[in-house]
C-alpha cells in the first residue's frame, strides 16, 4: 500500500502558497462517450488578470488530452476537470464491498480500471463497467441496475454528501443512466490519471505543492452558481448570456465562438472561475477533508 498522504497543509502554510501562487487556469470539459474524437470534449484557458477565457481549438480525444498534460501544459496552472476520480468509499468501507480485489484507495483503483480496460482504445471503460463482479455496484443502461447499487441516487462520496447540503444535485459515480451521469467520465478519467502516473501531482490525493501544475476535481456547476446563472438553468448557450456570466466574474468576454454548446461555454467559465477563487485559503481545507477522504475518495475543488 503506497504511503498515506494527507492532502492538507497548515493555515499559513496554504496561505504562503496562494500568494500568486497560479498563473494559468484550465477547465476541461470531459467526456466518457465511446469513440475516438471526443466532441464532449473542451478545454479553456483563462490567464491571470481580467483577460477572456479562451478555447483551444483541436479535435480533442482522451488520449490528446493526456498528451498535452504532459507536455504543453503550462507551469503553475492549475488543471481542473469536469469528473469524479474516485468512486464512493467511506460509506461502506470499500469501492466495491463483498469483493476481495477492492482496491485500497483512488491511486490503487485507478491502476485496477486501467488493468482490466487494457486494450480499450482512447482510455475507454467499457470492460470496467462489464466486468461480472463490478457491474454489481453500477446502474447501467435496458435497467440493469446491480443488486449493490443501493438505493435512489445510489451511494454517494463525502464530498457529494457536502454538494448536495450546498443545495446542489451531484449524481452517484456508480450511476451510468441519463444525462447527468458522471460515471462513464469518471472511469475514463481514472485511467488517464494512472497513465500520467503521478507526473502532475492531483489535489487531495496529493498535498497542494509549492510549485507547477496542480490537477483538481470541478463541478461546472459551482461554476455556474457563482457566476450567476440561476438554479435550473445552469448551461449558458449564446453570446449575450457568456458575456454577462463572465462580467460577473471580473472577467472579458471572448469573441464570437464557432459553437456556443454546453462543453464549450462551461469550460470557459469555470476558467474564469478558477482564477477568482484559486487564492482563497478556505477551498484548500474544507472541513470534511479527512485525511481518509483525501486517500480514498478526492474531493471537488470549491465545495466547501
Amino acid at each position: 500500500m503506497p504511503p498515506r498522504r494527507s492532502g492538507r497543509t497548515s493555515a499559513s502554510g496554504r496561505e504562503a502558497l496562494l500568494n500568486a501562487r497560479f498563473r494559468h487556469f484550465v477547465a476541461i470539459d470531459w467526456s466518457g462517450a465511446v469513440g475516438s474524437v471526443q466532441p464532449g470534449i473542451a478545454v479553456a484557458v483563462a490567464e491571470w488578470g481580467t483577460s477572456a477565457p479562451a478555447l483551444i481549438d483541436r479535435r480533442w480525444s482522451r488520449e490528446a488530452v493526456g498528451e498535452w498534460l504532459r507536455h504543453e501544459l503550462p507551469d503553475e496552472a492549475l488543471v481542473g476537470l469536469d469528473l469524479g476520480p474516485a468512486l464512493p468509499f467511506l460509506d461502506a468501507g470499500a469501492y466495491f464491498p463483498g469483493w476481495d480485489r477492492s482496491p485500497p484507495d483512488a491511486r490503487a483503483l485507478w491502476a485496477l480500471v486501467d488493468e482490466v480496460c487494457a486494450g480499450e482504445p482512447d482510455l475507454g471503460a467499457t470492460r470496467f463497467v462489464d466486468h461480472p463482479e463490478v457491474s454489481r455496484h453500477f446502474r447501467r443502461h435496458g435497467g440493469r441496475t446491480g443488486d449493490r447499487f443501493g438505493i435512489g441516487r445510489g451511494r454517494l462520496r463525502v464530498t457529494e454528501q457536502a454538494q448536495r447540503a450546498a443545495g446542489l444535485s451531484p449524481t452517484s459515480n456508480l450511476n451510468l443512466v441519463g444525462a447527468a451521469q458522471v460515471g462513464k467520465s469518471s472511469l475514463t478519467g481514472m485511467r488517464l490519471f494512472h497513465r500520467l502516473g503521478g507526473a502532475i501531482p492531483f489535489w487531495p490525493f496529493d498535498p497542494l505543492p509549492a510549485s507547477g501544475p496542480v490537477l483538481v476535481e470541478i463541478y461546472t456547476t459551482v461554476a455556474a452558481r457563482a457566476a450567476g446563472v440561476a438554479k435550473g438553468r445552469s448551461k449558458v448557450r449564446d453570446a449575450p448570456a457568456l458575456s454577462a456570466a463572465l462580467s460577473r466574474l471580473g472577467s472579458r468576454a471572448p469573441a464570437t465562438l464557432a459553437r456556443y454548446d454546453d462543453h464549450a461555454t462551461d469550460a470557459l467559465l469555470t476558467a474564469a472561475w478558477l482564477r477568482t477563487v484559486a487564492d482563497d485559503p478556505a477551498l484548500w481545507s474544507p472541513p470534511a477533508l479527512t485525511p481518509e477522504v483525501a486517500r480514498t475518495e478526492g474531493w471537488t475543488f470549491g465545495v466547501r
